[in-house]
């Protein structure tokens, strides 16, 4: 997928370039000291006079000079992952820190928090490939306390960076929906599974903007307002207020069918951006009593089922996992309640294995097997569905073994029957595969011995020839 970059700027090329050319050349050696002046207050004036303040509320906190320029308009948003080289330097110009001495760079996201709030706001102003230097007051850098045994309390600091890379941060294993933050949200909670969100959406595909509208819908349900499933899996890690690219794989967006109702086609990924306006939280599960949570159990269990016959079955999997997470940790005093309870992880577990199935996921199948089995040792589903997912893991034996005890259960069983015939083919080519394995290794072996004792009959043939021409050449000098 092509990613569009961009950000807000914080200084135009033409104001850092100015800057830059009044005091460092583009092409200074970035591990040289020599720019800056010996002692911290002409190093403090320098700045001043030329450097640019790049702090959000212009407290001089940060103020930058470039020292060369990158690819204009290409700057990291909020949760960018940056790779860059730096140096740090106290004003006498003393290193305490240098990843060029370590020869390996240094990753981080921006705007998390994870490093001095001078990177997050200085990292923030660069382009790709730019180098810059950075005045850090010590409430941006180390603060009051210092830093044991390297900085001063209350120091200010220099740090020398250069923006080697950065890209959109993942929300999936898989890399299939990535974001990036334009606006940063409110506060520090996020929809959870079943919250209400009130959303704007802005789509496009191929630079053809296909939908933009403002619309509320339910986490874990927002193909029923044809959103896609990957705003839908975002929502979980946007606050109030937040604006963010997300860039779609097309799993995550429209699938193989496509969106017709939108003019796209099978398979196009796509990119959207999303305003989080407001959202409700669901209840959490230690806000529910057991009625409340039993009662929503029966309707999340409908949705699931539909999605699951719409062939959905990423959506249909949230849908079972919910009804999972209330219950698994219920019990109940009464016998019929703890029956139900029982009946809903039950088939709950037995739905998401079938849809794990589906999903060629056979390591969540049987996980979600042996749950079954656990509160019903000879339940058939839940064996049958476990030796398939064991045979696409290439696990004969055990799938034979549980289709074999799933015509114990039930003998008129042919799918199980046919399926042991699947597993004793493929043992069978197994043996067989391993057989010409080790034939071919042996005679390799055999070939590579018979080599060697060539090479040792010559060598004996070699040195017992040098030892006769030796012991004629001494009969001839004693005679």
């Amino acid at each position: 997928m092509r990613i569009r970059t961009g950000g807000h700027r914080l200084s135009s090329p033409e104001e850092s370039s100015a800057s830059a050319a009044q005091i460092i050349s583009p092409h200074a050696d970035m591990t040289t000291d020599q720019e800056l002046p010996p002692d911290g207050q002409s190093t403090t004036a320098l700045f001043t006079a030329k450097g640019i303040d790049v702090t959000p509320n212009k407290d001089q906190g940060v103020i930058k000079i470039v020292k060369r320029l990158g690819h204009a308009g290409d700057r990291p948003m909020i949760g960018d992952k940056v790779t860059v080289h730096y140096t740090g330097r106290l004003l006498n110009r003393k290193k305490f820190d240098c990843t060029h001495d370590r020869k390996e760079p240094f990753s981080f996201n921006v705007g998390k928090g994870q490093v001095l709030k001078a990177w997050d706001v200085g990292v923030s102003s660069m382009e790709r490939g730019e180098v810059a230097v950075f005045l850090c007051k010590p409430e941006y850098a180390y603060g009051v306390a210092g830093n044991p045994d390297k900085i001063p309390p209350n120091s200010a600091v220099v740090f020398e960076i250069e923006l080697l890379d950065f890209h959109a941060e993942s929300l999936t294993n898989d890399g299939g929906i990535l974001r990036r933050i334009k606006v940063k949200g409110e506060g520090f909670s996020n929809p959870n599974e079943g919250a209400k969100v009130h959303v704007h959406l802005e789509g496009s595909c191929g630079g053809r903007l296909f939908d933009c509208r403002d619309v509320s819908f339910v986490v874990g349900e927002a193909e029923d307002k044809g959103v896609p499933f990957g705003v839908d899996r975002a929502m979980d890690q946007m606050q109030k207020g937040e604006c963010c690219l997300l860039y779609l794989q097309s799993k995550y967006a429209f699938g193989s069918e496509g969106k017709a109702e939108f003019k796209i086609g099978p398979n196009k990924d796509v990119e959207y951006e999303v305003t989080l306006k407001d959202f409700q939280r669901a209840k959490e599960c230690w806000e529910m009593d057991l009625n409340e949570k039993l009662q929503l159990a029966a309707e999340v269990k409908i949705k699931g089922n539909q999605y699951f016959k719409a062939g959905r079955h990423f959506q249909a999997v949230i849908q079972y996992q919910r009804i999972v997470s209330w219950l698994e940790m219920e019990c109940s005093a009464k016998p019929e309640e703890q029956k139900r309870i029982q009946d809903f992880l039950l088939k709950s577990h037995l739905n998401l294995a079938l849809c794990y199935l589906r999903m060629k996921e056979p390591s969540h199948v049987v996980e979600n097997c042996n749950k079954v089995i656990e509160l019903d040792e000879h339940n058939e589903k839940a064996l049958y569905r476990r030796g398939k997912a064991r045979l696409l893991r290439n696990e004969f034996s055990l799938a034979m073994t549980d289709f074999q005890q799933v015509l114990q259960k039930n003998t008129s069983n042919r799918a199980a029957r046919a399926q042991i015939a699947i597993c004793q083919n493929k043992i069978k080519e197994h043996h067989e595969q391993d057989k010409r394995i080790y034939a071919n290794m042996f005679q390799k072996f055999a070939e590579q011995d018979a080599k060697t004792g060539k090479r040792k009959k010559r060598k004996s043939g070699v040195k017992g020839e040098i030892s006769l021409k030796r012991r004629r050449r001494s009969q001839e000098c004693s005679s």
